[in-house]
């Protein structure tokens, strides 16, 4: 189940919190990376049969939005982000439970085409050629994704040339989409939102990143679920958690 994708107003927020007075207390709400959805749902599903009585609501986006949603009072119980800055930020505003926060799952940052394109880049510096006019990724300010890019365009004095030609997406699974739709000539991802679309989409390179692209989790502090929340963190990292991540792509961190 996903819920609340695209809160942005305090109307709305106000309409989550009267609406949670109704949520059972064994409902656990999680806020979490549009990159996680098909590895957390599979995981959510797991956890409820190992906890009946449990049931777990979704919320994907980008971290920057889901982060703004809590600030704003959004009823969220557990909190798990694309990268460690969001995640800081969440604790520079005390609004998580120090003592809870993990790292729970890594991920590597690539480059994708339209499958069908017949252009394939060997190196960053090909996206300067005219055949990559339209190169997407996610909006820096609020999608990690487009920070690890950014990171590794500049790295390679890209930032100038490739200045104009950004098409930026709300979430990796938008670029994603914009890719496997053909509307861009490129664009950058994670490895595992492109194994979503392999018949859409090609890995034609893997970006090494200045930061690690690194996954944490943590208990909201004002979650009225903390047990729950904590019992959900603790199968995210179990055995069973973990072979779940792994198989939708994703590695330990």
């Amino acid at each position: 189940m996903t819920i609340f994708p695209r809160l942005r107003s305090a109307a709305l927020v106000a309409t989550l919190l009267l609406g949670s007075a109704a949520c059972s207390a064994q409902e656990l709400i999680v806020s979490a990376a549009a990159s996680l959805t098909n590895a957390f749902q599979a995981a959510g599903k797991a956890f409820e049969q190992a906890r009946p009585g449990a049931k777990v609501a979704f919320n994907f986006a980008a971290s920057g939005p889901l982060l703004a949603q809590i600030q704003q009072g959004a009823p969220v119980d557990v909190f798990a982000s694309a990268d460690q800055e969001t995640m800081n930020r969440a604790a520079s505003a005390n609004l998580i439970a120090p003592a809870t926060r993990v790292d729970f799952a890594a991920n590597t940052l690539v480059l994708i085409v339209p499958a069908a394109s017949t252009q394939a880049p060997k190196q960053l510096g090909d996206l300067t050629n005219p055949s990559f006019q339209r190169i997407s990724t996610g909006t820096p300010a609020t999608v990690p994704v487009g920070r690890y890019t950014m990171e590794a365009i500049d790295k390679a004095g890209l930032t100038a040339p490739l200045q104009s030609r950004w098409i930026y997406g709300e979430s990796v699974r938008q670029v994603l989409n914009y890719v496997a739709r053909g509307e861009v000539d490129a664009g950058f991802v994670y490895r595992t939102d492109a194994l979503i679309e392999p018949e859409k989409t090609r890995i034609v390179l893997t970006i090494p990143t200045i930061t690690s692209v690194t996954y944490p989790i943590a208990q909201i502090a004002s979650s009225k679920n903390a047990a729950l929340a904590g019992e959900f963190i603790a199968f995210v990292r179990s055995a069973p958690g973990q072979e779940i991540l792994q198989r939708y792509g994703f590695s330990k961190p």
